[in-house]
């Protein structure tokens, strides 16, 4: 397509083809369709991305995005807080909440250990989650020792590295450390996986 548009409408379109899933054709779609929407609508969606950016920030416990601190989760006293579960990304965790047969506290790392693509430890939420384990239970009566693990990373090569090595780790903090079972297709993100292979997987988790 020649670009031949309206700058404004030029610019657009480029900032939306750079969204995940959206090609140039889809963007210019998407950019036809808001010329057509009402004034009104579109002023809302802009001040809907503007305040997203704004109001929401990471829990400073869980490290999920969230627009209060600590997160609604993360301080309901009706969650299991010997029980952390830990995901890679917000969608995974969206994934295992909206079946509500987890009933535990999270932890988002953040992504997974890919050595080839340059994100090692460090890159992780990692040390956050070894300092939560370890200082649980610490005489703070809404913080009891945590005593489950729950390693919910994807099936994905790096999704195996990373639970390999955090349960290495937590180990060394005396936690028992369990696993989501297989079910879950290898090489499948958790935040596409079906509610009932994600129930399946955490009633039969196993230890590390």
């Amino acid at each position: 397509m020649s670009k031949v548009n309206p700058p404004a409408l030029e610019e657009l379109i480029e900032r939306l083809s750079k969204l995940p899933g959206l090609g140039r054709k889809s963007a210019t779609r998407l950019s036809l369709f808001f010329l057509r929407q009402p004034e009104d609508e579109v002023r809302a969606l802009a001040r809907a991305l503007v305040e997203v950016k704004e109001k929401i920030r990471f829990c400073s416990l869980c490290h999920n995005f969230t627009d209060e601190d600590p997160c609604p989760r993360c301080s309901d006293p009706r969650r299991d807080r010997t029980s952390i579960c830990v995901v890679e990304t917000p969608g995974d965790l969206l994934a295992l909440e909206s079946g509500g047969f987890y009933q535990g506290l999270y932890h988002v790392l953040g992504g997974a250990l890919a050595p080839l693509a340059g994100v090692g430890p460090d890159d992780l939420k990692i040390e956050e989650l070894l300092k939560r384990v370890d200082e649980s239970g610490q005489g703070e009566a809404d913080r009891p020792r945590v005593l489950e693990v729950l390693l919910a990373t994807g099936s994905s090569p790096e999704g195996e590295a990373t639970s390999s090595y955090l349960a290495a780790r937590l180990k060394e903090l005396g936690v028992n450390v369990t696993r989501l079972a297989r079910g879950i297709p290898i090489g499948v993100d958790l935040e596409y996986v079906d509610g009932a292979t994600l129930r399946q997987s955490l009633e039969n988790r196993r230890e590390c």
